[in-house]
């Protein structure tokens, strides 16, 4: 039987498949607020088949935001206009949703990517100032963020907490936090952008510090039986940066604190990265970690095949599959991967008529004949 289309517990949550929608930003909220965009493309999405859903980097704070139009869970508004997005998913599809929750750091008050991608100065409509580890701007020539201190190190994790308290009221059943591409938590990890001199900064350990106090005051925030996760940079890409031995170091200290998954990426954290993309490019560091800390893992970027997603779990490389390019060019994905490998997937039953004859056991229940 194909192993991607195995289920798979993350915590304690059931997922019926190993296809997982890897969170993906929109850029398209107004004040933080999700609007229709959000529920057509994630209610779409919702019809996949997947086995999970993480829906896109959800800013704690305003400041935490990567763009003007990033989605936020920080006000009551936020929280209502969320929870129509997931109300009108719940009446059409029960997969598992999570959240990726997120602060920006150094790379906030930036331009979405169709717009340029560039930053938006301080002083400049729609802008901000920036809060990271160190006073030190993402790239040159960009504004220098304030220097996160003790009060303000609080008050970023006290909007970790709430979020995640506003993300178990909307019915979410997992919550992912965000310690990759080069945002805040991954600011602390990386020594390219953390120069602290206090508890925070110096040693391996003492970088690891902060993000660590962050997932453990989310996961004591939430229900004892709610998954919570991360999504890490393996590497910076960079010479001197955050490299795999110390994200293996990362997840084990993740594990004792009992950490449901780890998500792995790399990059982010720096514009000298020398990414060397490739088809499953990302999957050896995913490998290690799994096999040194036995922490069920996700693999992420350029799988784009279902017999090449089949191999890379196949081979014990990974325990989940992450998917997010490829589910917006072809979002029934988890369709034709189950057509591809003799397996079953989920589907509405308004759909079923939509399958080749040739694949008639495709849909879980369908009543072959029907008229």
């Amino acid at each position: 039987m194909s192993l991607l289309f195995q289920t798979l517990n993350i915590g304690t949550l059931p997922l019926a498949n190993r296809i997982i929608i890897a969170p993906m930003c929109q850029y398209s909220a107004v004040d933080g607020n999700a609007q229709d965009w959000h529920l057509m493309h994630l209610g779409h999405l919702a019809l996949s088949g997947a086995g999970l859903m993480i829906i896109e980097a959800t800013a704690v704070s305003p400041e935490g935001r990567i763009t003007p139009g990033d989605l936020g869970l920080y006000s009551d508004d936020n929280e209502t206009a969320l929870a129509r997005v997931v109300v009108a998913i719940r009446t059409s599809s029960d997969m598992p949703l999570a959240i990726q929750l997120a602060h920006a750091g150094r790379k906030a008050s930036s331009r979405a990517p169709w717009e340029g991608g560039g930053q938006i100065l301080p002083d400049a409509a729609q802008g901000w100032k920036g809060e990271a580890p160190s006073a030190l701007p993402h790239a040159p020539g960009e504004d220098t963020p304030t220097a996160l201190d003790a009060e303000g190190l609080e008050r970023v994790k006290d909007a970790f907490v709430q979020t995640a308290k506003r993300s178990v009221r909307l019915g979410f059943q997992g919550i992912e936090l965000h310690m990759a591409h080069g945002y805040l938590l991954h600011q602390f990890l990386s020594p390219l952008s953390n120069e602290r001199t206090d508890d925070y900064g110096g040693s391996q350990r003492a970088r690891m510090r902060f993000p660590l106090e962050v997932f453990d005051a989310v996961k004591a925030a939430v229900p004892d039986d709610m998954p919570v996760w991360v999504r890490v940079s393996a590497t910076d890409w960079v010479p001197g940066g955050w490299d795999l031995d110390s994200t293996v170091a990362l997840a084990q200290a993740l594990k004792e604190r009992g950490c449901a998954a780890i998500h792995v990426s790399t990059g982010g954290v720096s514009p000298k990265q020398q990414i060397p993309v490739g088809p499953g490019f990302q999957v050896p560091f995913a490998a290690r970690i799994k096999a040194e800390t036995g922490l069920p893992t996700i693999a992420v970027g350029l799988i784009t095949e279902p017999e090449q997603a089949e191999k890379i779990l196949q081979d014990g490389d990974a325990d989940a599959i992450a998917l997010a390019r490829s589910m917006l060019y072809n979002p029934r994905w988890p369709w034709h991967a189950a057509a591809a490998l003799g397996a079953q997937v989920e589907a509405p039953e308004q759909y079923w008529r939509s399958q080749p004859r040739e694949f008639a056991t495709l849909f879980k229940d369908m009543k072959v004949g029907q008229r």
